[in-house]
């Protein structure tokens, strides 16, 4: 069980570690002066599709947008599963010393990211809408003050929701999670639908907190780790609710600062 524990553990954190390292990558390529010049084919379309003078889209950018926020939605979320993926583990080691074996966890952990990666096409389409409409600029941030703080209000007030609430607490207690859906099952799709179960929790707890990267910077590396450490915290720290209702407070108190500033610009 030792073994196992390090193996899932060790493994979660090299799949953590590549695709941080791929968005610290990408974040540094984009801060580059784009000379055409040392910057792959692929890397140059989506430089040039993200300038504010283009609204036009490629396949090709596209994808790599989508790719760009599948993969950090994976670095981003992997931690946060963990406990659940480790429960999991467990249960499935005493069920193979009974001759019963489960799917392995893999499984349970591809049906997780499948709700992230469906986010992700989410995302795209809210990065080209923003981007189509002049609302992004070129620091891949929105474009405008008021739009930043009615959007930390907005996320703001779903932190004190009760819809917030209840997916947090599916996810703060993964033992209970499993119980009230009558256990893990053994076959590849039960396993697979109970990954994407509590996929959908986690998305209903986090994805205001995802969408608050149009705020601080699709790019920013630190914005994308200080939202991964809270949506971690929110999820295992002891007073984790406590912690979720206060970044609440936190995120309306600079969304109105924000609001207040705009007004003064909007009314010239």
């Amino acid at each position: 069980m030792r073994r196992d524990r390090a193996v899932i553990l060790a493994a979660l954190a090299m799949l953590t570690a590549l695709t941080w390292a791929y968005v610290v990558w990408l974040a540094a390529d984009m801060t580059e002066p784009h000379t055409g010049m040392g910057t792959s084919g692929a890397m140059a379309s989506l430089l040039d599709w993200m300038a504010p003078a283009s609204a036009s889209w490629s396949v090709l950018a596209a994808l790599l947008v989508f790719a760009m926020w599948t993969v950090m939605m994976i670095g981003m979320m992997t931690p946060s599963a963990a406990p659940m993926i480790l429960i999991y583990a467990r249960v499935a080691r005493e069920a193979a010393a009974r001759r019963r074996p489960f799917a392995a966890v893999g499984w349970f952990l591809l049906g997780y990211l499948a709700v992230w990666t469906g986010f992700a096409v989410l995302a795209t389409a809210l990065q080209w809408a923003l981007q189509r409409d002049a609302l992004l600029s070129p620091t891949l941030h929105v474009a405008g003050r008021h739009i930043e703080g009615v959007l930390l209000i907005v996320a703001g007030v779903y932190q004190w929701t009760s819809l917030k609430q209840a997916c947090l607490r599916q996810c703060r207690a993964p033992l209970a999670f499993i119980q009230q859906r009558g256990g893990f099952r053994p076959e590849v799709r039960g396993t697979l639908e109970l990954g994407m179960a509590h996929g959908l929790y986690c998305l209903g707890c986090c994805w205001m907190l995802m969408v608050l990267l149009f705020v601080g910077g699709i790019m920013n590396v630190l914005c994308s780790v200080a939202l991964a450490m809270l949506v971690l915290a929110e999820k295992v720290a002891p007073r984790g609710v406590s912690l979720s209702r206060g970044v609440g407070i936190a995120l309306l108190v600079l969304g109105s600062y924000l609001l207040l500033q705009a007004r003064p610009s909007a009314s010239l």
